[in-house]
């Protein structure tokens, strides 16, 4: 299946090694980049002039960003009734268990610290390649 990638993160180094190795691994994902949470709010209600993203999709979020962060970007999103079915996987530094329970009391489909995830991002990539092609992602018609 092909799936489109909300990628919201701040950190350019990360953001470059993800769309480098998917690409290397192969995988048929197109990838939108947001530097923070504001940035993927407006792509996300249509009102950014540069960039847009097609259903389905999912998104990948961290959390410590500038502006709008990754928690208040969440908040922000289940709030919205047009929103709050959006998938989203938290790619992030932080291994806290504060964050982590905090992220998963909005709803996150599952929490990733971005060392753990292997050489490359590799389990990153397995398992969105595995969940796009195992479940049926919400249509949230944003155009």
């Amino acid at each position: 299946m092909t799936c489109n990638i909300l990628l919201v993160d701040d950190d350019d180094v990360a953001v470059e090694s993800i769309q480098r190795n998917m690409k290397k691994a192969g995988l048929d994902f197109s990838i939108t980049v947001a530097e923070d949470g504001l940035v993927a709010l407006d792509i996300l209600r249509g009102l950014s002039a540069e960039k847009s993203i097609k259903d389905p999709f999912i998104v990948l979020l961290d959390l410590n960003m500038p502006r709008m962060n990754g928690f208040e970007f969440l908040h922000t999103i289940r709030a919205d009734e047009k929103l709050k079915p959006t998938i989203v996987f938290i790619l992030t530094t932080s291994g806290s268990d504060v964050d982590i329970a905090s992220a998963y009391h909005e709803n996150i489909a599952g929490y990733m610290v971005k060392d753990k995830v292997g050489p490359q991002f590799s389990k990153l990539f397995k398992l969105l390649n595995d969940y796009a092609n195992a479940v049926n992602l919400p249509a949230l018609k944003l155009n």
